[in-house]
């Protein structure tokens, strides 16, 4: 998530900057984006910085996830329906004009870039919702009080599998059977 909102903010600020920072549609993934990476590494530092963090528990991670993709669902909607007109295919603009060419496709990439943000914030924030409640419900009922990064399951609900001949655990978080 910092990583991809680090090149969403640089692409926002080069479309931004041909523009003079002047259209609506441009300066909503650039606030967003920073905003998002605000959180983010905020999140990640405190983290780090306190052992148990509110920031890093479910509860808080579930909900800050889902806001920031409703937020950025409704902001690339505006956006994107304002740089329909642009045309897709910027190698069609002629080569005297190499600078509108430049930021055509920076604009395209953009428009690629602040979609996959939402679709890696929504996925996060399910994926994040599904593993705390399929732990809840095999009775890890710490889970919403402890930091994921310094969950692990407690009791017999611990998990080894035999992998080539030795014994490695694994963490359930990705695991969709059962």
């Amino acid at each position: 998530i910092i990583i991809l909102n680090i090149v969403v903010l640089a692409l926002s600020a080069r479309v931004n900057h041909f523009q003079d920072y002047f259209y609506v549609a441009d300066i909503f993934p650039l606030a967003m984006s920073a905003v998002t990476l605000g959180i983010a590494v905020l999140a990640v530092l405190l983290d780090v910085g306190l052992h148990n963090s509110p920031t890093a528990r479910p509860p808080f991670e579930i909900a800050m996830l889902f806001i920031l993709s409703v937020f950025w669902l409704a902001f690339n909607a505006f956006s994107t329906s304002r740089w329909r007109h642009i045309p897709l295919n910027c190698s069609g603009i002629p080569d005297n004009y190499s600078d509108v060419r430049s930021w055509c496709k920076d604009l395209q990439a953009l428009k690629a870039f602040v979609w996959i943000n939402w679709v890696v914030l929504s996925l996060a924030a399910l994926l994040t919702l599904r593993f705390s409640v399929l732990q809840h419900r095999r009775g890890q009922k710490h889970i919403w009080r402890t930091p994921l990064s310094r969950f692990t399951p407690r009791g017999i609900h611990k998990r080894s599998e035999t992998v080539g001949g030795r014994v490695s655990q694994y963490n359930d978080f990705l695991r969709f059977s059962r």
